[in-house]
């Protein structure tokens, strides 16, 4: 087994259901008060990146590794199309990975909408120099653009990352510098990573996996969230990701986004629908939460 392959399976298994799924579904989750209403199409501000987009990205990789995902299941025009229904509903954020071989369907959907309306985010599993600095090259011309938006280490486990990885964070920061990308930050796929990835200055973006079910994620929700809060006391953009529990929330959806929303901490999300109906009835329920 190669070891990407290592890594990105010991990770989703570390990212085990927390409680079990029978009793999950008796329980109910206390919610905080909402502040308001909230849609979808939003605009919202990354922290302090100076990139505003959408409340909502459209995510490209359910279940994705080994270059394939749910999403790239539906071709280059299915999914380039199921994006384009999204920008139509106002959503201008596309989350895409190297690892979810998602690159040439956004490009697709890219040739039809103006590049500086979209938020592009991006992942390397890149954990030396040249291997970055190489995905970098790749992924600009995969996804037909001149520059990237966001691009994130991708499924970041260990808790020395900040040391060990510091050659990959560099090339990001002179990408950012000149203009290749404009914000780098990580995913993690443990609280230590997280821990870590929380009081790095470095970081920009986080992609943060929460949900009140705690399900694929790095630690207990009480946990993640104490963590989210410190990266938003340090100035940090917060994504949240798995905020259906990768499908264990998808007959408790309204729930499970009426508690991503009431949080206060996430900037944006992301979620993964697999078809036009899907993606459309989670507008609906965004804004009806």
């Amino acid at each position: 087994m190669k070891r990407r392959e290592f890594l990105h399976r010991a990770a989703y298994a570390a990212g085990a259901v927390w409680l079990d799924p029978k009793t999950a579904a008796k329980q109910t989750f206390p919610l905080p008060a909402q502040a308001g209403k909230f849609s979808a199409s939003d605009t919202v501000r990354l922290g302090s990146t100076g990139i505003q987009t959408s409340r909502l990205a459209m995510g490209t990789g359910t279940v994705g590794s080994g270059h394939h995902s749910h999403q790239t299941a539906l071709g280059i025009k299915g999914l380039a199309d199921l994006l384009l229904n999204g920008y139509d509903h106002g959503l201008r954020f596309f989350d895409t990975a190297d690892s979810y071989g998602s690159h040439p369907h956004v490009a697709e959907a890219l040739k039809r909408v103006p590049r500086d309306k979209v938020t592009v985010l991006t992942k390397t599993w890149a954990r030396d120099a040249a291997t970055a600095r190489a995905d970098l090259e790749r992924f600009r011309r995969e996804l037909g653009t001149d520059y990237i938006d966001i691009c994130l280490m991708h499924c970041l486990t260990e808790a020395d990352w900040t040391d060990r990885f510091q050659p990959v964070m560099d090339v990001l920061s002179e990408a950012k510098q000149k203009g290749v990308i404009r914000a780098h930050g990580c995913s993690c796929h443990s609280i230590e990573a997280l821990e870590s990835a929380a009081k790095s200055p470095w970081v920009d973006v986080h992609l943060v996996r929460i949900n009140p079910l705690g399900a694929y994620m790095d630690a207990r929700p009480d946990t993640v969230v104490s963590v989210m809060r410190e990266m938003r006391s340090n100035g940090h953009a917060i994504v949240g990701m798995k905020i259906l529990g990768q499908g264990e929330l998808r007959n408790r959806q309204d729930e499970a986004l009426r508690y991503a929303l009431s949080l206060d901490l996430l900037d944006a999300f992301t979620i993964g629908a697999e078809s036009k109906f899907e993606q459309d009835d989670l507008v609906r329920r965004i804004a009806q939460a």
